[in-house]
């Protein structure tokens, strides 16, 4: 379904009420959902409502937090409705915090309240697509104004859909020459409001203030490093401010260049948590300020390598993913290579726990695990070790776990990424594999990161600390790190399992390719026994070799 972009009513009667219903875009700065809920209106309610489907604290997961965040995300989110609400008290207003499910929470919001127009941001989830439809249905039937603009991306997905035929672009590249530059770029931004109408009655409501994580019935671990990243608009802007005041560096950013070791100062702008999941940074004010930024340089990177280039990734990701039937699975996508995954669970905690054995490919994850971020080099690292690289995991098992653990997790652009790195889309050249030994090593030969997230590894000589079980036995008690004891043997020999992974790759593509890409589940499981009944017998086959050699 399109957005509503509704006219404003002029014969709105003075007095009348107007919720803005506050989701992702947690900001002031160029909200036009905010914005026309503010205009010829009386009352206006700023309302956030607290969803148990993301939010109910779950004992049973695998980490602190609900059932879907981890409890990095959920304060992430706490702190940036915290700033949000400062923000509309000064402006004369508050955040009305309610707690159910939501579409049953605005429908009688909207009647208690008598609301005559609800404005929201335009959503392309499909969670949200479902309950913004349940909401437009119900104020068809009222009479009230619904006003849905697109302001979380620089495009509606579904205008570049329609400029191809009714299909997504597939690369980058196609997506560039459909979108071309937004329609609204040439215009400035309402970037500040002077004031916010007060609230209304909040009629029988029992309101909230935003609420701790306390209060939500979530126990933090004193123990674990916390994130250095704080949610917030007032964060967002203050971190942006500093990226674009090195004019140099915004003009000659170029990704993939970076140091994903770098963690003190991390090689990027560290702003995707507050463009990604809660909008406290408008993509398109952050596009503005880049043109802005590129019109007084000699020179500066283009995409897809460029800041601007990053923001147009982001873009193709929303756009294939709103246009693509089932985008977040490998059943029923059509864009998807069908790959017979293996499935163990305890390779999986393995990978999830940072128990490998691979310090590299450890620290990652327990920087994911206590910072929910990492750079985007060592996010590819980690996901292709998961998958095609040396587990052969389902890429829907380490999605699950970045949806969970990363605050900047975003729908479209973490099933998109999962699809590219696990070589099931977009990306297909499955030989080039992440070393989990010696890639970390060229950007931090002394393993700085490694001691600083794995601190049972600080005292390993340098000449081990990619690959601790090589270390003598001597020098494993010296450093006070037995592996095996005090931290794991690798759980698989990269050499061996890597060209496991590739033969098993090549197999798939090849029955993909025959099939012409209609591949049934009946197909992955035939060529899944087979892939393991030859790689039984190869591995029959090396240990009878190795008993003639010996």
């Amino acid at each position: 379904m399109t957005p509503s972009h509704s006219l404003l009513n002029s014969n709105m009667p003075s007095g009348s009420a107007s919720l803005i219903w506050f989701r992702k875009g947690l900001r002031i700065h160029d909200n036009p959902a905010l914005e026309y809920a503010s205009r010829a209106s009386a009352f206006v309610y700023p309302l956030f409502v607290i969803d148990p489907h993301y939010m109910e604290p779950d004992p049973k997961a695998f980490s602190p937090g609900s059932t879907r965040a981890g409890i990095s995300r959920i304060r992430f989110l706490l702190e940036s409705l915290a700033d949000l609400d400062l923000s509309l008290k000064k402006l004369g207003s508050r955040l009305l915090v309610l707690k159910g499910e939501p579409s049953e929470v605005l429908i009688r919001c909207l009647k208690e309240w008598d609301v005559k127009k609800i404005c929201f941001e335009y959503d392309t989830d499909p969670y949200y697509q479902a309950l913004d439809n349940k909401i437009k249905n119900y104020a068809s039937l009222a009479g009230i104004e619904v006003f849905s603009p697109v302001s979380h991306t620089l495009f509606n997905p579904a205008d570049i859909i329609e400029k191809n035929g009714g299909r997504p672009p597939l690369s980058y590249q196609s997506f560039l020459k459909l979108a071309g530059e937004p329609s609204w770029a040439s215009s400035p931004l309402l970037v500040e409001l002077s004031s916010v109408p007060p609230v209304g009655d909040v009629a029988s409501f029992e309101i909230s203030q935003v609420p701790t994580l306390k209060e939500l019935g979530y126990v933090q671990n004193d123990q674990e490093e916390l994130t250095p990243f704080r949610g917030g608009e007032s964060e967002a802007l203050r971190r942006l401010r500093e990226s674009l005041s090195d004019k140099e560096w915004v003009a000659n950013f170029e990704k993939p260049k970076g140091d994903p070791s770098a963690y003190i100062k991390p090689a990027t702008t560290v702003l995707s948590p507050y463009l990604k999941q809660f909008g406290c940074l408008s993509s398109r004010y952050f596009y503005q300020c880049l043109k802005d930024v590129y019109k007084n340089v000699k020179r500066h990177t283009s995409p897809p390598v460029s800041l601007v280039g990053q923001l147009l990734w982001r873009e193709f990701f929303y756009t294939v993913a709103f246009g693509t039937p089932n985008f977040d699975k490998m059943n029923g996508n059509k864009i998807c290579k069908q790959i017979p995954w293996n499935d163990d669970d305890e390779l999986l905690a393995a990978w999830r726990e940072a128990r490998t054995g691979y310090p590299w490919i450890d620290a990652i994850m327990v920087q994911l695990r206590e910072w929910g971020w990492m750079h985007h080099l060592a996010r590819h690292c980690v996901a292709c070790f998961l998958t095609r690289g040396d587990l052969f995991l389902h890429w829907e098992k380490g999605r699950d776990v970045f949806e969970r653990l990363l605050i900047d997790s975003d729908w479209a652009i973490n099933n998109g990424n999962w699809l590219w790195l696990s070589c099931s889309s977009f990306f297909y050249q499955y030989n080039r594999i992440y070393s989990p030994t010696s890639f970390g090593k060229k950007y931090d030969p002394h393993g700085d990161y490694i001691r600083h997230f794995l601190p049972i590894l600080k005292d390993m000589p340098k000449e081990y600390i990619y690959e601790p079980w090589t270390a003598p036995l001597s020098v494993q008690n010296k450093a006070k790190c037995i592996i095996g004891r005090d931290y794991p043997k690798p759980v698989v020999s990269h050499d061996s399992a890597s060209k496991e992974c590739r033969r098993k790759m090549g197999e798939a593509y090849a029955l993909n390719k025959k099939l012409n890409g209609v591949v049934s589940e009946d197909d992955v499981k035939s060529l899944r026994r087979r892939l393991d009944e030859d790689g039984g017998q190869e591995a029959r086959g090396r240990r009878q070799r190795q008993k003639l050699i010996s």
